[in-house]
């Protein structure tokens, strides 16, 4: 696993150009709509920010103060709730436009970083499983578990790593759209590297749907599917 920074991009979302033989199969973003939304919780912040407006403006007006302080004092909550969830949705566009995710037929290769763009390389060696979680915009997560040995810190892979876990920390293409295209070009992958180099295929992967949750599979996820367990080189596409 190896990290560069990018001061000259001659591939997009590579760090330089790939030696001999090597192929770029699939690169995709993330969605921005859907990183603010599963991300940052947009939603579930404006809708916190409406509450507190509505209290407001109600203890303003049953204290006595009137209709006009009640509404000044709803209004400069609307505002700061407004400009929050702005930050935040302007923020979730800059990750999705400043990141690419790659898979060659060698490795997966992460583009990201907003002010300072870094490449991470992890090589499918180092992979042992990979896990797919889709939703119902029609976006997806596709997580991959390191083997023993290969650690990447969770505060360096951020946000582009699975959900809460953090001692072992799964790098992961966040709300991609067509994830499921993705995964099965993973799958493909890595069975002719399997193939090719006789590697051993590691553990199970598995699909689902839903958010993830802290230390769960796609099977014990109450908003999943059941999991469908097959050997590293049969990935995690339907």
């Amino acid at each position: 696993m190896s990290h560069e920074d990018l001061e000259i991009e001659p591939i997009p979302g590579l760090p330089g150009t790939p030696p001999a033989g090597e192929r770029i199969l699939w690169q995709g973003s993330p969605r921005g709509p859907a990183l603010a939304r599963r991300l940052f919780k947009i939603r579930q912040i404006a809708a916190y920010f409406a509450i507190l407006v509505a209290w407001a403006v109600v203890t303003a007006i049953y204290d006595g103060r009137g209709a006009a302080a009640a509404a000044i004092q709803g209004a400069w909550l609307s505002a700061l709730g407004a400009a929050g969830v702005g930050l935040l949705a302007l923020y979730a566009w800059l990750i999705a436009r400043t990141s690419i995710y790659t898979i060659t037929n060698r490795r997966i290769v992460f583009r990201a970083g907003v002010a300072l763009p870094l490449s991470i390389n992890i090589p499918f060696k180092q992979i042992a499983a990979a896990r797919l979680t889709t939703h119902g915009d029609g976006t997806g997560n596709l997580a991959v578990a390191l083997r023993p040995g290969a650690r990447i810190g969770y505060a360096y892979m951020w946000p582009h790593a699975r959900p809460w876990h953090f001692s072992r920390t799964e790098p992961m293409f966040r709300c991609i759209p067509d994830a499921e295209t993705a995964a099965q070009v993973l799958r493909d992958a890595l069975a002719d590297f399997d193939a090719a180099n006789e590697t051993e295929p590691a553990a199970a992967t598995t699909a689902g749907t839903g958010n993830d949750a802290p230390g769960t599979a796609a099977s014990d996820h109450p908003d999943g599917e059941p999991g469908r367990g097959t050997a590293r080189a049969a990935a995690a596409a339907r």
